[in-house]
């Protein structure tokens, strides 16, 4: 899936600590005999042309990062990587969350310069490694799809009968075993069972929905968990966040539902702007409208929240949870797991003093 070959340097980005790190930074590569890069350290320390400095260096050729990263590189614009020479890439590779189609523009055009495959990969820690991918060079690619499932690797979506949907959305399942798979949960054989076996008789259960396009690829949704019930319309968030990205003010969203007394559950977005934006109340309404006019009423956003930082685990991802406490003003859940956990803090202050 990355083309990887002896002479190559590799770098994935990912936390060591994490299933990322340890398979796609010590043991793959180096099973194959590449050089692997490790870096220990935030990409906008001492500046922020860190990593793109660390690719022009070290002659990087295959580069594997999140999404949220590369959102973040958007926020800080085009003249940060224009510094450094990264002709030596040849294959980029997308990790962790879905990557909305214009992070991968962005990424396509100005990190790859028009010339590299991205590789858009599909996996948990559950799954051990990836699973659905575009093979460089053999997969035609669709900026935001995942494409297909590796080959051997029976992906299919399911509604809630268990029947395959050949077009559309509904639940990410697998069908056959694959060497890396989850056996148990460790001390609770039983949640293992209940939690990827009890809804569909021998189908694995990836708790990620996904919908399927008229040519076969696999467009990822989020987290089922993640999906709003707005007045019994069914919204993935990942597809009103790819609609506020899409805007041209817009670096990152992270989108959850709250409680509505009318609606069961309405809208909520926050958002980072790219740095030469300013907020405004104006702003505000014209990507409430933007979202109409990408999806449709019903997933119009009640409250755009704008902050400077997401909560984002140290490998990158957004913690909506923890949004989700914030709007409905409960007691936040655990915080360990955050890079910076005083993000939440300030973003529960502000919102606190918005909704007053």
């Amino acid at each position: 899936m990355f083309d990887i070959k002896e002479e190559d340097t590799f770098w994935c980005t990912a936390d060591i600590g994490w299933v990322t790190g340890h398979s796609y930074i010590i043991y793959g590569p180096l099973a194959n005999g590449a050089t692997t890069v490790m870096y220990e350290g935030t990409p906008d320390y001492p500046h922020r042309g860190r990593f793109w400095e660390i690719i022009e260096k070290y002659g990087v050729n295959i580069f594997y990062t999140a999404p949220t990263a590369i959102r973040t590189f958007m926020k800080w614009g085009e003249t940060h990587p224009e510094k450094f020479d990264l002709s030596s890439l040849r294959l980029l590779g997308s990790v962790g969350e879905p990557i909305n189609p214009e992070a991968w523009m962005w990424y396509y055009n100005i990190i790859g310069s028009k010339n590299c495959p991205i590789v858009d990969t599909w996996w948990q820690t559950e799954t051990g490694s990836i699973l659905i991918t575009p093979l460089p060079g053999l997969t035609k690619l669709k900026p935001g799809s995942v494409t297909h499932a590796f080959p051997g690797i029976e992906a299919d979506i399911f509604d809630e009968d268990g029947q395959s949907i050949k077009r559309g959305a509904g639940n990410l399942v697998i069908k056959n075993p694959w060497p890396s798979m989850l056996r148990t949960i460790y001390g609770d054989k039983k949640r293992y069972i209940k939690e990827y076996w009890s809804k569909y008789k021998n189908v694995y259960l990836t708790g990620d929905g996904a919908k399927r396009d008229e040519d076969g690829y696999l467009w990822l949704l989020g987290r089922l968990d993640d999906v709003i019930n707005v007045s019994g319309h069914r919204i993935g968030t990942m597809e009103i966040e790819s609609a506020l990205v899409d805007h041209r003010a817009v670096a990152e969203s992270a989108v959850i539902g709250k409680q509505h007394e009318l609606k069961g559950q309405a809208v909520s977005a926050f958002v980072t702007l790219k740095e030469t934006v300013k907020s405004s109340s104006k702003l505000a309404d014209e990507l409430k409208k933007h979202v109409v006019k990408k999806i449709g009423a019903i997933a119009r956003p009640e409250d755009i929240i704008f902050t400077a930082e997401l909560p984002k685990t140290r490998s990158g991802k957004i913690m909506r949870r923890l949004l989700r406490d914030i709007a409905e003003g409960r007691i936040l859940g655990d915080t360990s797991t955050l890079a910076d956990p005083s993000v939440v803090n300030a973003l529960k202050d502000k919102y606190e003093h918005q909704e007053g």
